[in-house]
């Protein structure tokens, strides 16, 4: 089946799928529509965290232990910054400045988001369209049993261990989709969205918030299929499982259907879920139970051939379950 692909993703389980994504699918039949929730200013300097992991991760330059940042980092530049007695908590890697120095400059000189991260990444080598979900700022902000905190703050500065109480985006009520998430959702041609294994908290309900796109959506003639980012009632990075206790949802796939209800045409899932996907069959929601921990290239790419496939076979809307 021929069409175009929207992709939702952010941090690095997104990035993965991302990647497979781009081996599998042309330039012009994908759009990677990626969270800047995320996104906040340090040292004067404006970081966009999820982007840059899409862009390293697509580019090759990706630190594959930890996922984030550039291979072969050094930090001289923190430890400088440390001996100075300035802010340390958040590290920036001697080469990663280079694309927040960049950006920082580039928006001072107004251009918009969209069209920074457009000539970063085709800097980097990349073809595919890697695309902010916004050119307006719109914030995560974690509130928490000791007080709201930014999303750096709580993800890095407090390493997510406050207890979280309820999540919000500042700013996403004023926002409007970036000029090519617009376009993507105005497309004819658009065959299957793809709801990448990110933090659905934290990564892909700050994409939904932004006015118009929930909507947008929906409205698709085309299958939205998810997948799953819990594995075995477990996150494989990241805070999605305690986040989830601590919201009051059993860390499941199942729970991860009911987050996006009213959205999703199918799920994804692993094969050590295969029981509960097959009670979600039961249900009424095709689901899909393969090996989703993506170790290697390989990993990456059959997993988003095997998502593809899966969504394409679906019936587009009339497929849409939120049980």
């Amino acid at each position: 089946m021929s069409g175009h692909v929207i992709a939702l993703c952010g941090g690095v389980g997104g990035a993965k799928l991302a990647f497979g994504l781009t081996r599998i699918l042309p330039p012009d039949d994908l759009t990677l529509v990626v969270n800047t929730g995320d996104d906040f200013v340090h040292m004067g300097l404006h970081v966009s965290p999820d982007i840059d992991t899409v862009a390293y991760t697509l580019s090759d330059l990706a630190d594959r232990e930890r996922g984030w940042g550039l291979a072969g980092e050094t930090w001289t530049f923190m430890d400088q910054v440390k001996r100075l007695g300035g802010e340390g908590w958040f590290n920036l890697g001697d080469r990663d400045l280079a694309m927040h120095v960049e950006r920082t400059r580039r928006l001072a000189e107004r251009e918009t988001l969209s069209e920074i991260t457009a000539a970063l990444t085709s800097a980097l080598g990349i073809r595919h369209a890697v695309v902010p979900m916004s050119d307006d700022p719109v914030r995560t902000i974690v509130q928490t049993a000791d007080g709201e905190l930014a999303f750096q703050r709580y993800f890095v500065g407090k390493q997510c261990r406050p207890v979280a109480t309820g999540v919000r985006f500042d700013g996403a009520t004023a926002a409007r989709p970036s000029p090519a998430l617009q376009g993507a959702l105005a497309r004819r041609d658009v065959a299957a969205v793809i709801v990448c294994p990110s933090n659905p908290y934290l990564s892909i309900d700050p994409i939904l918030a932004v006015p118009g796109v929930r909507a947008g959506l929906k409205a698709l003639n085309a299958p939205v299929v998810a997948v799953s980012p819990i594995v075995g009632g477990r996150a494989l990075k990241g805070p999605a499982a305690k986040l989830m206790l601590e919201l009051g949802a059993e860390p499941s796939v199942t729970a991860i259907v009911c987050h996006y209800r009213g959205l999703l045409s199918g799920l994804v899932v692993d094969g050590e879920d295969a029981d509960e996907a097959e009670a979600l069959r039961t249900l009424g929601l095709p689901t899909l139970a393969t090996g989703a921990v993506m170790r290697s290239d390989d990993d990456r790419i059959r997993l988003a051939r095997e998502t593809l496939a899966f969504a394409f076979e679906l019936e587009p809307r009339t497929q849409r379950r939120a049980s």
